[in-house]
């Protein structure tokens, strides 16, 4: 244990870096990868058949690629020179678009046929019932599997190694391979990821409670 910490201590100005590009990777991925999601979501619930067909298409395709190889595909794959932060962005955004569309499109599906029918009759047009009825209520209701969903992709974005971001994994690893303190590194590196992936289970247990008062 004391060689942990001494590791911690001697390296935790470089391990904190990581850290916070990591965060920064997660950001990014949520950033563009929300809007993806919930686009896919409206389109896959889409009256035209094409639209809604290419939709289902692009979410099976990304729910059905491991977000290992699709970094590496952005990465390596595509004819434009990206860096290595911007890549796994792209990347981890395509696969959180996939699956957070089936999350959102559940909680379209879910807000209640009635509301729908109200604005109807109230004359509103079905995009602007789509927008100010059926997207704040959908969302609503799938905030906390959403929540609990960026947990999952933050941790994800310890992949990112494999294309050299520096974050906190890779790091890690950087650090390990000049001393051979792999357990020691790893272990930090660990505990480090659940500090940030338990308080965030902890905000998303919070945010459910009191919206399941509402209810």
């Amino acid at each position: 244990m004391t060689g942990i910490w001494q590791d911690f201590v001697t390296h935790q100005g470089q391990l904190i870096d990581g850290l916070i590009v990591s965060l920064q990777l997660a950001g990014l991925t949520l950033l563009f990868g929300l809007p993806g999601g919930l686009i896919l979501a409206i389109a896959g619930t889409s009256r035209t058949r094409l639209t809604r067909y290419v939709a289902i298409a692009l979410t099976e395709i990304g729910r059905g690629t491991p977000a290992l190889v699709m970094l590496q595909l952005v990465y390596n794959g595509i004819p434009v020179t990206l860096s290595g932060l911007l890549s796994a962005g792209i990347a981890l955004a395509l696969t959180t678009a996939a699956y957070t569309s089936e999350i959102m499109r559940g909680g379209l599906q879910a807000v209640p046929e009635g509301e729908i029918e109200a604005a109807s009759a109230l004359g509103m047009s079905r995009w602007d019932t789509l927008r100010d009825v059926v997207i704040p209520q959908g969302l609503r209701i799938a905030l906390p599997s959403l929540m609990s969903f960026s947990v999952i992709m933050f941790q994800a974005t310890s992949l990112a190694f494999t294309i050299a971001v520096p974050e906190l994994m890779s790091q890690a690893k950087s650090i390990a391979n000049s001393n051979f303190h792999y357990f020691n590194l790893f272990i930090i590196a660990a505990v480090m990821y659940a500090a940030i992936t338990i308080s965030a289970s902890a905000f998303t247990d919070r945010v459910e409670r009191r919206l399941s008062r509402h209810v």
